[in-house]
């Protein structure tokens, strides 16, 4: 199959992108810079364009199967009014032009919309069991989650499959949270974050690109669908297991007036959480390869 992507120069992309293409499929990335990154893999495509403007980029969207859109700058930053334009904007606008692309295309040979979300979308809900039709919280990255979705859906209009995956945090290699946290651990100075009762849910990367090819390959999946493995832990687990699987200690806290002093309004993400289960992928026969946090850990960090 053809893919275009979207952040596919991100960690996740990079990630799916290769992956995919070991597979046999042809994939083109949208970047900034049509220059192919070190390392990339000769079978990938690269076309330049700022997704959050319409461009020459759009016309390439309807000659693809699937279009995977992963674009998105990082919320790992002082929510300012600025830098939540940033968010905001490199989500919903880079989705809005992907759906017009295939709105004002004929015949367009596209067939999915794989649209990333968040479980931010749920908000923090304390110990609340969420399954993926339980409804969005009030917070900043919740209706933002809630505006960017419904981007996405407009592709039904033009006979496209679509798929919400919301992702949980994604455990690989070579970036996301464990990029930060393992050298903490491994400098002795690694534990849970403020109570560390929040809830942590996470998918393995390996897991997250065979349930994307799981939805591909069953026709009747669509709409929003938690990517996140069956068993969330609290912050104070992961922290536990993760000391545990680096043989290093896990007890040294990061208070909460310290987290919310350095990250401002951004700390209620890593202070909150969501307890959020993949029922979707559950009864649709997906079975995860790595269903707990110790095997991901140890799969991904050793």
């Amino acid at each position: 199959m053809k893919f275009f992507m979207t952040g596919g120069t991100g960690f996740v992309g990079s990630f799916l992108s290769e992956q995919l293409s070991r597979r046999g499929h042809e994939i083109t990335i949208l970047t900034r810079s049509a220059r192919p990154r070190p390392g990339a893999a000769p079978e990938l495509r690269f076309v330049s364009g700022d997704p959050t403007q319409p461009g020459p980029w759009m016309n390439e969207v309807p000659e693809h199967d699937v279009i995977i859109n992963l674009a998105g700058a990082s919320v790992f930053m002082r929510w300012t009014e600025a830098n939540k334009k940033i968010i905001r904007d490199s989500r919903v606008l880079t989705t809005r032009n992907l759906v017009e692309a295939l709105d004002s295309a004929h015949n367009p040979r596209t067939q999915v919309l794989l649209s990333t979300s968040a479980i931010g979308y749920f908000g923090d809900r304390g110990d609340e069991e969420l399954v993926d039709d339980a409804p969005p919280g009030q917070d900043f990255l919740a209706q933002l989650a809630q505006e960017w979705e419904a981007e996405a859906l407009k592709a039904q209009d033009a006979g496209v499959r679509v798929a919400i995956t919301r992702f949980g945090i994604v455990l690989g290699r070579g970036g996301g949270i464990l990029e930060k946290l393992v050298p903490l651990f491994k400098s002795f100075l690694g534990g849970p974050v403020g109570s560390g009762r929040q809830w942590f849910s996470w998918i393995d990367q390996s897991d997250q690109l065979r349930a994307l090819l799981f939805f591909l390959e069953h026709p009747n999946l669509q709409g929003a669908i938690n990517f996140t493995a069956p068993n969330p832990v609290r912050n104070a687990e992961m922290a536990q297991a993760l000391g545990q699987v680096l043989s290093r200690p896990s007890w040294v806290p990061a208070p909460a007036f310290m987290v919310k002093l350095v990250l401002g309004e951004f700390a209620q993400v890593v202070l909150g959480g969501q307890r959020v289960l993949p029922k979707k992928l559950l009864e649709a026969g997906f079975s995860f390869e790595y269903p707990t946090i110790e095997a991901a850990l140890r799969h991904q960090v050793l």
